[in-house]
């Protein structure tokens, strides 16, 4: 007899968990006959060079144990802050999970947010101190940090090493003992929640489901309940190294399905599906995605518009947590206003359309959301500078504040205070886990995090700081729109939203740094900064020259003189008509602004 149990893996960003999951896959019987390879889970070209995971991947074993055989169906999860909506799609789908912490680095903050998660879902936690082996474990002070934090029996706590593979059959059969089996009737009613699907260029659509009630079998009419749409299952099956077609997937099982559709906005991650002979309930699905971060996606060549349109329909198919609209600009032209879940995030999907999809796009200053309201008390969501009403109208705005936990070594808690205090942050709780760790609590601005902080706090701490964030609330602020002029033409790509304080200090270096950037041109260009009609900051790019005087020797000055004004005269009619270019890099040049 075969009993199912299906759980996921909790941990922080980490090579270690790659390596830990590829040894529980060496140690079971994985369906699929393709030879392993390291980190055969993250197996996109992104997720090896930056030692990340970015997409959640699922995946099938059998375990024997005491003569009787277990399927266990594993979903890797990412770690990072930006993809907390991936570890939350993958929670819904499991009945435990193995909290994986670092013996060298101890609890990260991202790993409780990702904890607090799982113990929302009613997991059963698994506790597992990996990396035993290196020279700087610390084994001890980290059962005490997961004693205090779950409140479980030190030992509970499993030891383990994913590179040289100690304790990997003890957590198998923890997970055997520990997980419950899943619960669902196979004659009911079908009820299988989609947690995840791909674009297929050849089979089109394929959905990844949990089946919580009934069977689903090749050849039936099915129905995604939310879309009313129904199709035919064309095929159904397991998922292991690569696909693994059967007749059917039964009641706690996971597995996919192709029906052949191709219209990405068909399939929903959240949706159930059913049978449309005896339907079933909906199932509660997942929580809309709410977007941190907003920023614009532009062609580089205006007629690609289209193909970057399906390709951003597909690219949201495979990553649910990225919204889109239309926005036009008139630097740009035709192109998207994404919804990100954090810097991260942007920089990813950047990456992935060039690599996945050869589309190569300017992404615009990245800015986050805000809310005004008009001297007649009326609301307006502002996700871009363009969005923002004329300050004649405008009675006062709001900007989105974060919960900031940072965990730390005590030798850099001046530098972090010093760092989040100068981003307009309020400190409101330090607590030492142990002697030598210590989480701070923050309150602060999001737009505060949202360029550079994260890879200031690593510099400052030396790598030794987890960091993690959580939405709180609106507050009233003094928030302006700065806007770049180009020989008194704004660009309204390079448009941003700051605090008043920090605006003439940031426009200042976007002029310094736009002029690095902006090739000369046979006329002055004149680099403003603006806030409104006055201007906070200049800088000028000189015009190439000809020396007219040069054939001139001897003689009257008057005759230079009349050269030079001559000269003049044509940059003056040259600028009139004349186009500043604006290279891609100038776009990014508000990312990389040095304090």
């Amino acid at each position: 007899m075969k009993q199912i149990r299906n759980f996921c893996i909790i941990a922080h960003i980490d090579h270690g968990k790659s390596t830990l999951a590829d040894r529980l896959l060496e140690h079971t019987k994985t369906v699929g006959e393709r030879e392993m390879t390291n980190q055969v889970l993250d197996d996109m070209d992104l997720e090896r060079e930056k030692g990340i995971t970015i997409k959640s991947k699922a995946i099938q074993m059998e375990y024997a144990m005491n003569g009787t055989t277990y399927i266990f169906n594993l979903i890797d999860t990412p770690g990072h802050v930006d993809f907390s909506y991936e570890v939350s799609r993958a929670l819904a789908a499991c009945e435990g999970a193995l909290l994986l912490v670092d013996a060298t680095q101890g609890i990260q903050a991202q790993t409780i947010s990702n904890l607090y998660l799982a113990i929302d879902n009613n997991l059963e936690i698994i506790p597992v101190i990996n990396k035993i082996d290196m020279d700087g474990a610390m084994i001890p002070e980290v059962k005490d940090q997961i004693v205090d934090l779950i409140g479980c029996k030190e030992d509970e706590i499993l030891l383990a090493s994913g590179k040289s593979g100690i304790g990997i059959e003890e957590i198998l059969e923890a997970i055997v003992e520990k997980i419950p089996a899943p619960k669902g009737d196979p004659q009911a009613p079908l009820q299988a929640l989609i947690f995840d699907s791909v674009f297929n260029s050849f089979r089109g659509i394929i959905a990844y489901y949990r089946v919580f009630n009934g069977t689903i079998k090749k050849g039936d009419k099915i129905k995604f309940i939310n879309t009313g749409q129904t199709y035919y299952a064309d095929e159904v099956g397991k998922l292991g190294i690569g696909l693994q077609p059967t007749k059917d997937v039964k009641a706690g099982d996971v597995g996919y399905i192709i029906t052949g559709i191709k219209n990405a906005k068909e399939v929903k991650v959240g949706d159930t599906i059913t049978l449309t002979e005896n339907p079933g309930a909906s199932i509660k699905g997942f929580e809309e995605v709410k977007p941190m971060v907003f920023a614009g996606i532009f062609p580089v060549v205006t007629e690609d518009f289209e193909e970057l349109r399906d390709c951003m329909d597909k690219l949201q198919l495979n990553d649910a947590s990225l919204t889109y609209e239309l926005e036009t600009s008139q630097a740009l032209g035709f192109g998207f206003r994404c919804g990100f879940l954090g810097l991260l995030h942007m920089e990813i999907i950047q990456e992935r359309l060039e690599r996945e999809f050869n589309q190569t796009v300017i992404t615009t200053v990245p800015n986050v959301s805000f809310v005004a309201y008009t001297t007649r008390d009326e609301k307006i969501i502002v996700n871009n500078p363009g969005q923002m009403p004329d300050t004649t109208k405008l009675d006062r705005i709001e900007e989105p504040y974060i919960r900031a936990q940072i965990i730390t070594h005590s030798d850099y808690t001046g530098n972090i205070m010093t760092l989040c205090l100068g981003k307009r942050g309020t400190l409101t709780n330090q607590t030492y886990l142990t002697q030598t760790r210590v989480e701070l609590t923050f309150e602060m601005p999001l737009t505060e995090i949202v360029f550079d902080f994260y890879d200031k706090l690593k510099s400052q701490t030396r790598g030794y700081a987890s960091f993690d964030y959580t939405p709180l609330d609106y507050r009233a602020s003094d928030i302006v729109k700065m806007d770049i002029l180009l020989n008194q033409e704004k660009v309204d790509a390079l448009s941003a939203l700051i605090h008043r304080s920090r605006a003439q200090d940031f426009g200042r270096k976007l002029c310094e740094k736009l002029k690095e950037l902006l090739p000369r041109q046979q006329f002055q260009i004149a680099i403003q900064a603006a806030i409104g009609a006055k201007i906070i900051a200049r800088e000028n790019i000189s015009a190439m020259r000809k020396d007219v005087t040069a054939k001139c020797y001897g003689g009257d000055i008057s005759r230079k003189r009349k050269l030079l004004e001559k000269q003049k005269e044509g940059k003056k009619r040259m600028r009139q008509i004349g186009n500043v270019e604006v290279p891609q890099e100038a776009f990014l040049a508000v990312l990389k602004l040095d304090d």
